[in-house]
């Protein structure tokens, strides 16, 4: 579908639900176009979860903080 720049300025949201739809709009300007409205080309796909990994992880020596502690203390005097 082509409008003008002006009448896609009037109808945007009709527009939009053209789009929505799986159109594409040109839009033009004194006959020559300059710009196209499309629909995304595919929904986003989610992030696959963590939460296996994360099972996976075990953590083993002293806690960080301990060892920082540890290795401040036999670093004095």
């Amino acid at each position: 579908m082509q409008v003008t720049v002006t009448e896609a300025m009037d109808k945007l949201g009709a527009l939009l639900g053209h789009v929505e739809k799986g159109e594409e709009i040109i839009l033009l300007r004194h006959g020559k176009e300059v710009a196209r409205i499309v629909p995304p080309k595919e929904e986003p796909k989610p992030l696959p979860s963590l939460k296996d990994f994360r099972a996976s992880i075990r953590v083993s020596g002293e806690a960080l903080s301990s060892t920082i502690a540890r290795m401040r203390s036999e670093e004095r005097y």
